[in-house]
């Protein structure tokens, strides 16, 4: 009997095709079988599985893909500062000596948290005339009322009624006086001593008094920032200025290489007479890694510029089976996009084709994506 040829060509084509595909289906996702041979066939999708750790562990930084125009964004050299409500001081409310230090340096404290505790002669005479106004109080306004029933049942005159309660209101007066004074001197309960508060929650970046130390009146025992509230301050010259807006995008790039989203949330409407700069006011985004004092880059991206391509980070693009692609955050992991790259520099790559603004790609240390890509093939 003999064979057909047809037969055998379609039984051979469906062998290779299971072959290659078993070996493929151990790590990657793999594009569809191949077309006939008349047309050229189809690149192979690759996908990899990443757990989250690894990214923390080795450093993967992901990018969030926006729209931009290199041409039209605008850099500068910034500097991370502390928000007016960041920062605060703990001073002494009362001359005297400090009894007690319940927090040291890196410290961290809460609103509100007793710091450390002052012996003060001005803080007992603060609470003394507490006392005493508190107790005039008391009498003054048993005598009102004993006036109100008096005159009500037309024993006391109208007059005496009248000056029970004008004394009532001078001792309400003087005892919220009176406690108003001992409030700021930061008296204790007990009148015993002055207690040093801290007016926000963060931590005691200085210390001012060491136990024993005899302080005036407003010496600063601690100083405490949050470390959490922080904006960037970008320097730009005056057409810069013109062209950002708030709600602007940005990016700020630490000197470690990490790159922070943040939004412009305000551009001072005057040069300084010295730099012949504005400022830009920069927002990050929360959870940041940046700290107070940390010189770093703003890239600020002006919507005016009305640019439809989209920007990355340059290291986000690898080369791949010979051409440019980049990671794409899946759920479980990247997926490999092949992508058309135009103009580079300062550590942007333009994309022409191959990504949408609102996806995620790996920036920093995508390289070693890469690298787990080629392991997965060597052990096909």
């Amino acid at each position: 009997m003999t064979s057909n040829p047809r037969t055998l060509l379609i039984g051979a084509a469906l062998l290779v095709a299971g072959g290659g595909g078993f070996g493929a289906a151990r790590l990657f996702a793999t594009a569809p079988p191949a077309a006939p041979a008349a047309s050229e066939a189809a690149p192979k999708a690759l996908s990899l599985k990443v757990p989250a750790a690894y990214l923390t562990s080795a450093g993967v930084q992901l990018e969030t893909v926006a729209a931009g125009d290199m041409a039209a964004e605008i850099r500068a050299a910034a500097t991370v500062e502390s928000t007016p409500d960041a920062e605060a001081l703990a001073t002494a409310g009362a001359a005297g000596t400090v009894i007690r230090i319940a927090k040291r340096l890196g410290d961290p404290v809460r609103a509100g948290e007793v710091l450390a505790a002052i012996s003060s002669r001005d803080a007992a005479a603060a609470a003394a005339d507490r006392s005493v106004a508190e107790a005039k109080v008391t009498q003054a306004r048993r005598s009102a009322e004993r006036e109100r029933m008096l005159h009500a049942e037309g024993v006391s005159p109208r007059q005496d009624l009248e000056a029970a309660e004008t004394a009532l209101t001078a001792a309400e007066a003087e005892a919220r006086r009176a406690r108003t004074a001992a409030a700021s001197a930061g008296v204790s309960a007990d009148g015993r001593s002055a207690r040093v508060v801290s007016p926000i929650s963060g931590r005691i970046t200085a210390e001012g008094a060491g136990l024993g130390a005899f302080v005036q009146m407003d010496t600063v025992i601690f100083r405490i920032a949050d470390p959490r509230r922080v904006q960037v301050e970008a320097q730009v010259s005056g057409p810069e200025a013109a062209r950002i807006k708030a709600e602007d995008a940005a990016i700020i790039v630490t000197p470690a290489g990490a790159r922070v989203p943040a939004t412009v949330r305000a551009v001072t409407p005057s040069l300084d007479p010295q730099t012949r700069a504005a400022t830009v006011v920069l927002v990050p985004a929360q959870g940041s890694v940046l700290r107070p004092g940390e010189a770093v880059q703003a890239v600020i991206s002006p919507k005016a510029a009305g640019s439809r391509s989209i920007v990355v980070a340059d290291e986000a693009v690898q080369r791949i089976d010979g051409r440019d692609a980049v990671f794409v955050r899946t759920a479980d992991g990247f997926a490999v996009r092949p992508v058309t790259v135009g103009t580079r520099g300062s550590g942007r790559a333009a994309i022409l084709a191959g990504l949408n603004a609102g996806e995620v790609v790996a920036a920093r240390n995508a390289f070693l994506l890469k690298a787990e890509l080629g392991k997965g093939e060597d052990d096909e």
